[in-house]
């Protein structure tokens, strides 16, 4: 009888040894990677799209919520003993040390958004997967591709318990902010 398993039996990485591989300069500092599920993952090239996304949605961010929340941008969150994302952009509570002694953790994040353009499968399968098993309640998936929102919410051991998608003109507000109501197109570059 045939199984559908791998006949390979991976080596998973724990974050402790990731940092102590970053350490060791194994990879090129050229080479962009995260940890996901014990694994090391290349990081998708950012396009200009993305990148406007990510300065458009930090910016924003930054002015409409002042002193509520730190915003991280690129910037690891530690989900569990094998998993430290580099989300596009967490929305974090407020540290005394800006995070200089840890990256955020699921206790410490009110949203993480990961901008796509060639990373859509990746963001809403793998990483969504990851997010919601950590206990992310509000994670939200920027495609500028379609031009539009995935927000991911209520999280348990197996994903997502709803999925929406938004246009590009209608609004969301963070769960963890709900007077902060969002246009999707301010996010989005400019066309």
């Amino acid at each position: 009888m045939q199984t559908t398993e791998s006949p390979l039996q991976l080596r998973l990485w724990t974050v402790d040894e990731y940092h102590r591989i970053a350490e060791a300069v194994i990879f090129d500092p050229s080479e962009r990677v995260e940890l996901l599920e014990g694994k090391i993952i290349w990081m998708v090239a950012k396009g200009t799209a993305h990148s406007s996304a990510v300065g458009r949605t930090n910016k924003l961010l930054q002015n409409r919520l002042g002193n509520q929340a730190w915003i991280a941008v690129q910037d690891p969150v530690k989900l569990n003993e094998r998993s430290e994302p580099e989300p596009d952009v967490a929305v974090v509570k407020i540290d005394p040390l800006d995070y200089a002694d840890h990256h955020p953790t699921p206790a410490e994040i009110y949203l993480i958004i990961e901008v796509a353009d060639s990373s859509l499968k990746l963001d809403t399968e793998i990483k969504a997967k990851a997010y919601s098993q950590a206990g992310i309640k509000d994670y939200w998936v920027l495609d500028v591709v379609k031009r539009e929102l995935i927000v991911f919410r209520n999280p348990t051991t197996e994903g997502y318990q709803n999925q929406e998608i938004l246009t590009e003109h209608q609004k969301i507000s963070p769960l963890d902010f709900p007077d902060l109501e969002i246009l999707v197109s301010q996010m989005l570059p400019l066309v």
